[in-house]
């Protein structure tokens, strides 16, 4: 058959939280000129560039139904029924619902049913077939049910089949490129994650404008008034032109002396990143700075922070994301005594998150990979707005954090609680190490994009395919 003029983008997840699909839907459409469906789940809105592009058309999947509480003799069955559910849901859409592809690029995990069903529909309708390894999925499923498990073994087998049946294969690491080639049997170009343009440093005007539009977040302690909710900007003061981090006077906007340092976290929720850790290091770094002040007896309220300067800056964390396991650690957070560090989580919208990044002083990654052969995209979106890291250090990291340089590794909560004491020490003015940092990233930060990157590895082997 000839060539279409079209591609599928398959992803069996929420669109929305799935950046790199979005940033494949628009290199086609752009770089390649061809008309894209997406087939997916919604949830979550994708960014306004994917949602406005005409070429571009999103088809939304019913889901398998949220169900209560099963009695632990129905669970089996449910989890044998709901794969059985994608798998002919999928089928529908692949093989009937959407117009001909000339390719299918699949996202990788999850493994089952998405890349037996993607096969069969390449063979049906004569189409091209890319699986676009972000991940092993029988590693995801060892996390719960550990990696002696049948089940476990069974999904590899799949995974790995399916895989080598693919006529082209993407993967994000270069660790991951030859696991593939050498126990896998699998050729693979690697594709490094980078940010798409919108992920970019935040103008004084964007920052000021961004903390208006959040302010009811960022005003809203856990429970209590905090070291955020206490300064000027509190829950009792509704002037836009005053925010914890900027004041406005007239059409001038700064940001203040003695704002807290910003730190951004992006986090799923999940088993494979301990956000303990996170709690941990906050909480050391509020004593530590504590005991250097000879602060000990005082409380939140009774420290003047719009009235001097202090040696270390309070911290803001705003941690970003959805996932089963948020409730537990809010719990956790409300119950923390802390004096001089302040958490809020939020969701944002897709165009308001890149604008976050662009305006924080430090990005802190938890992802701990369940294969060790896969890198954080979080990272990434980071790097292209000019924030420097701490990430939790494994296998492969080193290919993404350029340590001292872009960012700092740490394998515990002590650790983290070094480098923030490190990092942020004389903020905002005198904190030399991060400023470094940030001017590292920001003489690269235009010169490395998706675009560039996906031309030169990744429409190679499509246009080659189709």
């Amino acid at each position: 058959m000839g060539k279409r003029g079209r591609a599928a983008v398959v992803v069996l997840g929420d669109i929305g939280r799935s950046p790199r699909m979005q940033y494949h839907a628009l290199s086609l459409a752009r770089q390649t000129f061809l008309e894209v469906d997406i087939v997916a789940y919604g949830g979550s809105e994708p960014h306004i560039s994917v949602l406005e592009h005409q070429s571009i058309h999103i088809h939304k999947m019913p889901q398998w139904p949220t169900l209560p509480r099963l009695p632990e003799l129905l669970r089996p069955l449910f989890l044998m029924l709901k794969p059985i559910f994608q798998f002919f849901v999928l089928l529908w859409y692949l093989c009937v619902k959407i117009p001909v592809p000339d390719v299918f690029i699949v996202q990788n995990p999850p493994s089952v049913p998405t890349l037996v069903v993607v096969k069969f529909a390449s063979w049906l309708r004569h189409s091209a077939f890319i699986i676009d390894w972000h991940n092993f999925g029988y590693t995801l499923l060892a996390l719960s049910l550990g990696r002696s498990s049948l089940f476990v073994a069974i999904y590899r087998w799949i995974e790995k089949g399916c895989g080598k049946m693919a006529h082209g294969s993407l993967c994000v690491t270069k660790a991951m490129q030859h696991e593939l080639s050498q126990n896998w049997g699998i050729k693979a170009t690697v594709l490094y994650d980078q940010p798409p343009e919108f992920f970019r440093p935040a103008s004084l005007e964007e920052k000021h404008s961004l903390f208006c539009r959040i302010s009811k977040h960022i005003n809203e302690p856990y429970g209590r008034r905090d070291c955020v909710s206490n300064g000027s900007a509190g829950p009792q003061n509704n002037d836009p032109s005053v925010t914890p981090f900027t004041t406005k006077v007239g059409t001038d906007i700064s940001l203040k002396q003695n704002r807290p340092a910003l730190v951004v976290s992006s986090t799923s929720w999940t088993p494979d990143e301990d956000f303990g850790i996170l709690l941990e290091a906050a909480l050391m770094y509020d004593r530590r700075v504590a005991a250097l002040l000879g602060e000990d007896d005082k409380t939140g309220d009774e420290i003047g922070w719009d009235e001097k300067q202090f040696a270390y800056p309070r911290l803001l964390f705003i941690i970003t994301g959805k996932g089963p396991q948020k409730e537990k650690y809010e719990k956790k957070i409300r119950k923390l005594n802390l004096k001089r560090v302040a958490f809020r989580t939020m969701w944002l919208s897709a165009e308001d998150y890149p604008l976050l990044l662009g305006s924080a002083d430090l990005g802190v990654c938890l992802h701990t990979s369940s294969s060790g052969l896969d890198l954080p995209m979080k990272v990434v979106d980071m790097f292209g707005c000019g924030l420097p890291v701490c990430a939790v250090s494994y296998s492969c990291i080193k290919e993404l954090v350029d340590v001292e340089k872009n960012g700092l590794l740490f394998s515990s909560s002590s650790e983290l609680a070094d480098e923030l004491m490190m990092l942020f020490e004389g903020f905002p003015e005198k904190c030399n190490a991060l400023k470094s940092m940030r001017s590292n990233l920001m003489e690269r930060v235009s010169s490395v994009r998706w675009a560039t990157t996906w031309e030169e590895h990744a429409k190679p082997l499509i246009t080659e395919l189709i």
